[in-house]
């Protein structure tokens, strides 16, 4: 379990270092302030295409030749994100990224086969908590090494990394079979009939895909505002700032365990609102003071808390529903959050390009708000 959750936080890092990047790589690559948001947004479409046409291949084809595969898909694609000087060769690379990063959901699954019920929410919480690390990690680590080298190393970094997780798991993963027999086209038709006759699997997923919005809204723009004259940050002192939301992958672990208890009405309830708040506390103190940053520091943990602690409970919600269309479920539920993500990141890059962060901020405020409207009518 650990070493999966290790390599679940490498391999998902891989979407987020471009986050605090935008700005820079915006810059060397001639992109407008409104276009920068496509930076992020492809990368996160290409995980999400990935979630669809790969992800649910874990129901059909042997899991460790497909995780494997994904990772050799990232390693390539991280190479050519890193050498490259023109345009449309680093969108084509940054969608690549997102699509073999997809082999963290590939290994959440498959730890969550080999996991009784009586503790699938605590062991899936743990793992997790791997993947929220290597979120929140990512961010700092990217702006810390573009600062003292620039950001092609951090995608040549990455590249390495992804080789090495490479080999160990080729080595210490066992080979699970999965039964279904379906061929590959009708394995993708069946994702449609699975999301129309299962409401936990929309509601979780429209839940988590309205908080992933907003999150991915905030550390789009977050970045972009740090380093704009109010507070006029270096890389190394945004890289520090996006430490602090590293806080709240503890959030992962607790509400795997609080799930397992039966409680994951009210925890969710509880994570809702605590992106929402996040996004209030950023409007408290007078703009550009050290309040102003104490703030926004606290806002970045309550944020990733509540969006951290809402992923697991949905996964440990939708995991139940049965071993032999697990992957295909995950699918489903993961594709259908981070199209909210991208969404996200468009909508903020556009947002704080017309009217700064006090635009963002109202939108991202928005999104919890709409989660938790949808989650009172649940019965």
């Amino acid at each position: 379990m650990l070493l999966i959750a290790v390599a679940c936080g490498l391999i998902v890092a891989n979407i987020y270092y471009v986050q605090p990047l935008a700005g820079p790589i915006g810059g060397a690559l001639g992109l407008s302030a409104a276009a920068t948001g496509l930076v992020v947004t492809l990368t996160q479409i290409g995980f999400g295409m990935g979630l669809v046409f790969i992800v649910p291949l874990g129901d059909l084809v042997e899991n460790k030749r497909l995780i494997l595969s994904a990772v050799g898909l990232a390693s390539l694609a991280l190479l050519g994100a890193g050498l490259a000087t023109h345009t449309m060769t680093f969108l084509a690379a940054a969608f690549c990224i997102g699509l073999g990063s997809v082999a963290v959901q590939v290994l959440v699954p498959y730890v969550s086969h080999m996991a009784p019920e009586a503790i699938r929410g605590r062991v899936v919480g743990n793992v997790m908590s791997g993947v929220m690390l290597g979120i929140m990690l990512a961010r700092p680590v990217a702006s810390f090494i573009a600062q003292l080298v620039s950001w092609h190393a951090v995608f040549l970094l990455s590249a390495a990394a992804m080789i090495v997780v490479a080999v160990v798991l080729a080595v210490a993963l066992p080979p699970r079979v999965p039964t279904a027999q379906l061929p590959y086209g009708g394995l993708l038709v069946s994702m449609g009939r699975i999301a129309w006759v299962t409401p936990i699997l929309q509601r979780r997923a429209l839940y988590h895909a309205c908080l992933f919005a907003a999150f991915s809204l905030f550390w789009t723009t977050v970045p972009l505002w740090l380093a704009g004259p109010q507070f006029g940050l270096s890389q190394g002192g945004i890289g520090l700032f996006a430490l602090a939301g590293v806080a709240g992958a503890i959030a992962a672990p607790i509400a795997g365990r609080v799930a397992d208890r039966g409680w994951t009405r009210a925890a969710t309830a509880v994570a809702m609102l605590c992106a929402a708040g996040a996004f209030l506390m950023t409007r408290i103190a007078l703009r550009g003071s050290s309040h102003d940053l104490a703030l926004l520091v606290a806002a970045a943990v309550v944020l990733d808390f509540g969006v951290a602690g809402n992923l697991t409970l949905g996964q440990r919600a939708i995991f139940a529903l049965g071993p032999e269309y697990r992957s295909r479920v995950n699918g489903i539920y993961m594709a259908t959050f981070f199209m909210g993500g991208a969404i996200g990141s468009l909508i903020g890059g556009w947002a704080y390009a017309f009217g700064g962060w006090a635009v963002a901020s109202w939108v991202g405020l928005a999104l919890p708000l709409m989660a938790l409207l949808y989650f009172s009518t649940e019965r």
